[in-house]
């Protein structure tokens, strides 16, 4: 759960490790990049309580090769000075040599108050629709993380890159009453928990989670889920107001299967033109059908029609053809419902029916 946060840091070694700390009752791992923190307690029985800290990929690569049965763990020598932590179990003994708990930089503490609760499986889903979207570009910060709109029982992710936009609305479990509270997350520590979620499922996971709570203060969120806690700096700034950009009203709408049209905008996607990535995407009301077309000079083309149930006037627009599957993998539903204006304006992707919880916009290519 921890070991992940962990990168090479060669200014500062001690990141390159983990805390134990382990007190009367609790034995708890920690590790930090000065920007996210990770914390995780685990079961255990505490004769002595202490702290050390020892190298997080070997300790990690060391432990998956353990067997099965009861780990004992000592970690002698003075506090100050380098430790040896001896692992112990039935057949096996070995010494890790680790280093003093003091240079291990301190996890800020959150004040535990007025907590957002949301079902983490939703959430995990929820995350993973926006995510992709996020800006990798750093010279606009807080277009690199993803905004949270927390209101009246409602959390709101959106994430953008200035060239395409998700959001995706979730019903809170609980939240305190008061106004709306607005913060810019770092993407890198939405990736980190989408990671630790997606490991709950496995069998050899610590335990089961069913909620997520978050706690906010000024700067800075925590994440809870059971045993584990994901501590993080916010992005400073003001996030786009993005609502301008979503079109209110449409000439052209067109239901179609999902599964039928990624398959057509992947085929389509081997003609387009290196770099620009280009598919056109017709729909024409009258007969019933969505055409995608994509023209390489060098290569050739490719046409593929598609049934669907069409509104409106015949209309037509130019799209990258990957920001386009990326939404339409992740709408998760049969049929997916587009909304055009015209070939200069935003195309809207919605899940057909009557949730409306998804939101995927992508600005067209102008010719």
């Amino acid at each position: 759960m921890v070991s992940h946060l962990v990168s090479k840091n060669v200014t500062l070694p001690i990141l390159n490790n983990i805390l134990f700390k382990v007190d009367d009752n609790s034995i708890k791992l920690l590790a930090t990049n000065l920007e996210i923190g990770v914390s995780c307690e685990i079961r255990g029985k505490v004769e002595q309580p202490g702290e050390f800290t020892v190298q997080s990929r070997l300790l990690a690569d060391f432990i998956g090769l353990l067997p099965k049965t009861q780990v004992d763990l000592l970690a002698s020598g003075a506090a100050d000075a380098d430790q040896v932590l001896v692992v112990k179990t039935k057949n096996h003994t070995t010494k890790i040599k680790g280093q003093p708990a003091t240079d291990f930089p301190v996890i800020p503490q959150i004040d535990k108050k007025n907590p957002y609760q949301v079902d983490a499986a939703v959430f995990h889903k929820a995350l993973n629709q926006v995510l992709f979207a996020v800006s990798v570009s750093e010279t606009r910060p807080e277009i690199n993380g993803v905004f949270f709109n927390l209101s009246k029982g409602v959390l709101t992710l959106v994430a953008t890159d200035s060239y395409r936009l998700a959001e995706k609305k979730v019903a809170l479990k609980k939240g305190p009453d008061g106004p709306d509270t607005q913060v810019i997350i770092p993407a890198r520590t939405l990736q980190e928990l989408t990671r630790i979620l997606g490991s709950f499922k496995d069998p050899a996971a610590i335990s089961e989670v069913d909620v997520v709570t978050i706690y906010l203060t000024e700067n800075q969120i925590l994440f809870e889920l059971g045993s584990v806690e994901l501590v993080s700096r916010l992005v400073e700034g003001q996030y786009p107001d993005y609502r301008q950009i979503i079109p209110q009203q449409f000439k052209t709408t067109a239901v179609v299967d999902t599964a039928e049209i990624i398959k057509a905008v992947k085929t389509a996607g081997l003609f387009t033109r290196s770099g620009i990535y280009d598919v056109k995407i017709d729909i024409n009301s009258a007969s019933s059908e969505v055409v995608v077309n994509s023209t390489n000079t060098q290569l050739g083309e490719n046409t593929s029609k598609i049934s669907a149930v069409g509104e409106g006037e015949n209309n037509s627009i130019t799209l990258n053809y990957r920001y386009l599957l990326d939404g339409l993998q992740n709408l998760s539903t049969d049929q997916v419902k587009i909304k055009m204006i015209d070939s200069g304006n935003p195309c809207v992707l919605q899940p057909a029916g009557e949730k409306t919880d998804y939101l995927y916009i992508v600005m067209p290519i102008k010719q």
